[in-house]
């Protein structure tokens, strides 16, 4: 088998990233067997209806044994107790990795919990929709999408290696970081800005009482993309701001900082700050599609995605 290939692939968690994950590893033959564990009998029912495993199992502990590869895909908040459990179950030489979008604090909660003969690599696919549930995934959702690594210190260069090109082989463009530098860049890609997002789409609901219906009758494409962001999974959002805290702060001590200045020019009528701001903007948002990061229809690059579905054959 190629490098890429894990005998034995325990999911842990079964939502939005979970349930692609097992259709890309089936769709592009990552591995013989998908053991599914979650907490919730119904979900885990609804796993099995969908076929997106070879096993289900309630106790994660039974679906990591003799696993190759455990990918930890529940709330960030949910972590440290599952590497509890699991990590007096792994096998020598088992992999271990998850997706949550904060890693030191992945780090702190799972770290000392698992054995020295297991090897650690956390993970973060940078990729998702509003969607959450085992019925919400699909194979492409990782296509040219990227997924960072943060391994601790001491991990195998082969090992970085080998997960490297399992994330390649469900369509990722993959980078490697140290999990500090990862949490700083995602406060200011993703974090602040759904933050943000929950925000403004808060005081439009307080207003919606006031204008009586206006502020979802005449949503315009901005506040539309807003309520997009802000219709995420609020347990996941929750953990992800509880457990970032330092590089979340730090961020938004700035866009604070920049807001009251832009505040500023548009009391005092200053349109040559607002026109440089705007135009600056317009050129990341451009680069961003060049990128191949979206789509420039206004539709957050979903069409992209539905355009990258493989074929039954995973073509």
């Amino acid at each position: 088998m190629s490098d890429k290939h894990f005998k034995r692939v325990a999911l842990i968690g079964i939502g939005l990233i979970g349930s692609s994950l097992a259709h890309a590893m089936r769709a592009y033959k990552l591995t013989d067997h998908i053991a599914i564990s979650t907490r919730r009998q119904e979900t885990l029912a609804r796993a099995e209806e969908l076929e997106l495993g070879d096993s289900y199992h309630l106790s994660a502990a039974e679906a990591v044994s003799d696993a190759d590869l455990i990918i930890v895909c529940t709330p960030v908040g949910a972590c440290e107790a599952v590497a509890r459990e699991i990590g007096p179950h792994l096998k020598p030489g088992a992999y271990v990795s998850d997706v949550g979008s904060v890693k030191s604090s992945i780090v702190a909660q799972m770290k000392p919990h698992l054995p020295d003969h297991a090897v650690f690599i956390p993970a973060h696919p940078v990729a998702g929709t509003e969607q959450s549930g085992p019925d919400a995934g699909f194979a492409a959702l990782f296509r040219q999408r990227w997924c960072i690594l943060t391994p601790v210190p001491d991990t195998p260069d082969e090992a970085v290696e080998k997960m490297r090109l399992f994330w390649e082989a469900c369509g990722s463009d993959v980078d490697v970081m140290t999990p500090e530098h990862h949490d700083l860049v995602l406060a200011i890609t993703s974090h602040v800005p759904h933050l943000i997002a929950y925000s403004i789409v808060g005081t439009a609901a307080d207003l919606e009482q006031v204008t009586r219906g206006e502020v979802m009758k005449y949503s315009a494409g901005g506040f539309r993309d807003f309520t997009r962001i802000a219709a995420s999974d609020p347990t996941m959002w929750r953990d992800v701001f509880l457990n970032n805290k330092e590089g979340v702060l730090e961020i938004l001590g700035r866009f604070t900082e920049d807001l009251i200045a832009l505040q500023r020019a548009v009391r005092w009528g200053d349109g040559d700050q607002l026109f440089d701001l705007f135009t600056r903007t317009r050129a990341i948002r451009r680069g961003i599609i060049e990128a191949g990061q979206d789509a420039a229809e206004p539709d957050f690059g979903r069409q992209l995605a539905a355009e990258a579905k493989p074929d039954e054959d995973g073509l």
